[in-house]
């Protein structure tokens, strides 16, 4: 066991002056970054930033690209169609088209359905 040579804490004796001066002499100490890991890890935080920052501005632009696209078919499609009030095609009703429900009359000018008459036996 080795004594002090004095009682002070840092004295030239003390072995955990020693172990700091030690330390700051043979470079950073053991669980501390030194310069170039320090720079290192800037450079790598200043990359995954750019990267971020890049990745926003395709992605914004991207969005920007579908919206003006969006827009020029919305104008063409209003363009195409005709400025009458109803078209003359009978509305468009899916289970009609495949079969599962009768066609009801859209327009107020079609007849009313007439009830079937029941036959007479003569």
């Amino acid at each position: 066991m080795r004594t002090r040579s004095s009682g002070f804490v840092g004295a030239v004796g003390d072995s955990a002056a020693d172990g700091v001066s030690g330390a700051l002499q043979n470079g950073p100490m053991p669980g501390f970054p030194g310069s170039r890991e320090l720079r290192a890890q800037a450079v790598h935080r200043l990359q995954v930033g750019i990267f971020g920052l890049a990745t926003m501005l395709l992605l914004v632009s991207l969005a920007s690209v579908i919206m003006q696209r969006v827009k020029t078919a919305d104008r063409s499609a209003v363009a195409a169609a005709p400025n009458g009030a109803a078209s003359a095609s009978p509305a468009n009703d899916p289970l009609v088209d495949l079969g599962v429900a009768p066609e009801v009359p859209v327009g107020g000018n079609a007849p009313a359905h007439k009830p079937a008459k029941p036959e007479s036996a003569h």
